[in-house]
């Protein structure tokens, strides 16, 4: 696939469209919730991981792929945010949080991805 225009404002409206769907998610979290955990973060990453996984999955084509995948996933999903909240999670000393946060974050990611991939593969 080639650099286009076209390719540039599809990843931008994406990315924009996620970035509030993040930050939304986000608000309405953390202003109902309060949790030991970085809950917020934790949530956007893992819906993500999961849709990612059914876009992938079901194969499709460059231009919503650049749109809804790096784009908007790529926007809605923060891994610098995820790595600062375990950093703080370290420095506060929060051991048992920070492994928690870290193998969720991770192992269930992944999983979810995974579980996404084989529903797009069987949707598409």
């Amino acid at each position: 696939m080639t650099f286009s225009l076209l390719h540039l404002l599809l990843v931008g409206a994406g990315g924009f469209i996620g970035a509030i769907g993040r930050f939304a998610i986000s608000q309405f979290i953390n202003n109902k919730f309060t949790y030991a955990l970085p809950i917020a973060t934790l949530v956007v990453n893992l819906i993500g991981s999961f849709f990612l996984g059914i876009l992938i999955g079901a194969g499709i084509g460059d231009k919503l792929l650049l749109f809804l995948g790096t784009g908007l996933l790529g926007a809605f999903t923060t891994f610098s945010t995820f790595k600062l909240e375990s950093i703080q999670l370290h420095v506060d000393k929060k051991w048992k949080l920070l492994v928690l946060y870290n193998t969720i974050s991770y192992g269930v990611g992944i999983s979810l991805a995974f579980i996404g991939f084989w529903i797009g593969k069987a949707l598409g």
